[in-house]
């Protein structure tokens, strides 16, 4: 017999207004985050990812997680390294074609 399972859903993105909403909800006494998920219409593992995220957000430590901020940082430093190291290899083949065409 098949088991009959939901069908996927779209991946969905939410402003950052939308998910502070959400955890200053879940964080409400006598909400539990399974129940605002439901009114919401997230999933349970979403809305509890959201509401760690804040926690580390509102109390940094620098030897714990990453904050949001500093995770975006961490984003645009690899993008850039990433573009700087592309540069330099570049550079590198640049210099060693001119260095064999002049002798």
């Amino acid at each position: 017999m098949k088991k009959l399972s939901k069908p996927a859903r779209k991946r969905r993105s939410f402003t950052p207004e939308f998910r502070a909403e959400a955890v200053r909800i879940a964080r409400t006494p006598g909400k539990t985050i399974a129940q605002v998920a439901l009114e919401l219409d997230l999933t349970e593992t979403s809305l509890r990812a959201w509401v760690k995220q804040a926690d580390v957000d509102a109390q940094p430590d620098p030897q714990g997680p990453l904050t949001t901020n500093e995770r975006a940082e961490l984003t645009r430093l690899r993008r850039e390294l990433r573009i700087v190291e592309q540069e330099r290899d570049f550079l590198k083949k640049t210099a060693a074609y001119f260095a064999r065409s002049q002798s």
